[in-house]
């Protein structure tokens, strides 16, 4: 769960939200337009450290001005951990050599991460990046920056973002406006709840970025929404409508979502509250830092790890045998639901409305998953996809479980909607993402071929899609894409050595897989794109590609789609 967004768009209480249910160890780094820079640091979903370039006080001068130490005992602690190579934490030399109660630190330290925290809560514009971390700790092993303070049992960030938010209320009605130039002890501001995640896989160049889309604030819980609440998220707008009139009209009151993340802060939300709703989710989806599409499974272990007791029930409109099967560790109940072009269908609705409504009913009740099929009949599914249903399936014998292909129909689907625009190569990363651990897609030019996006690459913060877009390689340059554009075909294979291969592993970070995937995008009768995937850092084999090679050749066809809809609006333009 890797999140990158806007400190005006997404509000610090949300963050905080969302980290701690997640339970996640790793490192929140927050930078303002005005050059300041901040960090909150959790193990375990806990705050265990806070830093801000405007907080200068350090551990010692706290101390100091609460006349728990003397100068001279801090110039001591200094030089003692100065001389012993920064190997021990301040705190720790005071402890063990001058005699301060270890609950003495612990309560100062505690106070200063917490004025911290709500410091940068008044913080009203610039980015934020939560970057996952296995040990936190780790760099206290060589220096502890000064102006640090760690806790080693953490504060938790629900409880700092709820008095984050008391604080800027009581301004609020005091009558005074919250400034993001006051002092720490002054400063505790509340960002707008209606928030935007700007996730850090794919920025799209600005004249083909798609418009962000809002978090949903928390909904607002009435007496008469306490009776039969229940919790919807569905990526699909239309889904979704058709959900929430079917629930409404047997008595439910529906709080409905587009994505995981606000599903998560809207059900922690009414726990908090005393509520305890009923949640239906959405299994095929993005997750939460828009990979893959596979974000209903994310969200369901952030609720079974949160909420235990919760019933839900879990739906999805085309087969998926690998998250089916984790649906059914978790014990939850699973149902197939119309696709998309057939929710607005009465003839379709009305038998799943009945067969919903029982199972809600029954996962109410306490009965959790139910046994289903494992197999995939490959050719079945390419048959469905194709148009030709009425053909005969192959025998239940040559069914093969093919994850690759159940996904591949939902992607298609997607692929061809007519409101994508220039949203194809982010979908091409995201089916690509179920294949591979990391991919670049290259726009092939006439003379060069350049970086346009990526996923997993993993440079270095907020610098790998930036480095992607520098990537230039001469077209008639010896590279292995040479290849795939002359063949215009496919390709796994061993890396080879040549000067431009080895600037492409430079530039991602300077390791070499074992095995690479070439995969040529052709719009009328030319590579426009080349996607390149390998497994990095893992050395494992890159799995079966036949879903993601039959995918590429679609998403070519969308683009002479999309291209001949411009063509066709350029001329009419003309004639006008």
């Amino acid at each position: 769960m890797s999140l990158v967004g806007n400190l005006e768009d997404l509000g610090l209480g949300e963050i905080l939200q969302i980290v701690s249910l997640s339970r996640k160890s790793g490192s929140l780094a927050l930078h303002s337009r005005g050059g300041r820079e901040g960090r909150v640091e959790f193990r375990l979903g806990q705050v265990i450290r806070g830093r801000s370039t405007t907080y200068q006080q350090g551990l010692g001068e706290v101390l100091v001005q609460k006349e728990l130490i003397s100068q001279q005992d801090l110039k001591l602690a200094l030089d003692r951990q100065e001389q012993e190579g920064f190997k021990e934490r301040l705190g720790t030399i005071l402890v063990k050599h001058f005699s301060i109660p270890e609950a003495t630190i612990e309560a100062v330290v505690r106070e200063q991460i917490e004025n911290i925290v709500y410091s940068l809560f008044a913080w009203k514009d610039g980015t934020f990046e939560f970057e996952l971390q296995e040990a936190v700790e780790a760099a206290d092993d060589i220096r502890m920056d000064p102006l640090q303070f760690m806790l080693n049992q953490g504060l938790n960030p629900q409880f700092l973002a709820m008095e984050g938010s008391r604080i800027i209320d009581e301004q609020r009605h005091r009558g005074e406006s919250p400034d993001d130039e006051v002092s720490p002890e002054e400063s505790a501001a509340a960002q707008d709840a209606n928030v935007d995640f700007a996730f850090d896989l794919l920025q799209e160049p600005a004249e083909t970025a798609p418009a962000s889309k809002p978090v949903a604030a928390p909904l607002p819980i009435t007496e008469k929404s306490r009776q039969r609440q229940l919790v919807l998220v569905d990526d699909d707008a239309a889904t979704r409508l058709a959900l929430v009139s079917l629930l409404e009209k047997d008595g439910y009151t529906v709080f409905p979502f587009e994505r995981s993340e606000e599903t998560l802060v809207q059900v922690d939300t009414m726990y908090r509250q005393g509520q305890h709703p009923t949640v239906l989710v959405d299994l095929i989806m993005p997750r939460m830092d828009g990979s893959g599409i596979l974000g209903g499974v994310e969200l369901l272990e952030l609720l079974r790890n949160n909420f235990p007791a919760m019933p839900v029930l879990v739906l999805a409109d085309f087969p998926n045998v690998d998250a089916e099967r984790k649906v059914k560790a978790m014990g939850y109940a699973f149902m197939m639901k119309p696709r998309k072009s057939d929710i607005i269908d009465a003839a379709v609705l009305a038998p799943f409305s009945g067969a919903i409504l029982e199972k809600l009913a029954r996962v109410e009740a306490g009965e959790g998953a139910v046994a289903w099929t494992e197999k995939v009949n490959i050719g079945a599914e390419l048959r469905h996809e194709m148009g030709e249903d009425q053909l005969k399936p192959d025998s239940d014998e040559h069914a093969v479980q093919s994850t690759g292909i159940s996904l591949l129909r939902g992607m298609l689907e997607e692929l061809n909607d007519p409101a994508l625009g220039g949203g194809i190569i982010l979908l091409v990363l995201r089916f690509a993402s179920e294949f591979m651990n990391r991919a670049v897609i290259f726009i092939v030019k006439r003379d060069e071929i350049v970086g346009l996006g990526q996923f997993g690459t993993d440079v270095g913060a907020g610098v790998d899609d930036a480095r992607v877009r520098s990537m230039r390689i001469p077209r008639d340059g010896a590279s292995f894409f040479s290849k795939v554009i002359e063949s215009q075909l496919p390709v796994r294979m061993a890396p080879e050595d040549s000067k431009w291969n080895s600037y492409l592993f430079e530039q991602l970070g300077g390791e070499v897989p074992n095995e690479i995937f070439l995969g040529p995008i052709i719009s009328e009768g030319k590579v426009v794109a080349v996607l390149y995937g390998d497994n990095l850092p893992d050395k494992q084999p890159i799995d079966d590609t036949d879903a993601l090679e039959i995918f590429l050749s679609q998403a070519g066809i969308a683009m002479e789609k999309a291209l001949l809809q411009r063509r066709l609006q350029e001329k009419r333009q003309e004639v006008t």
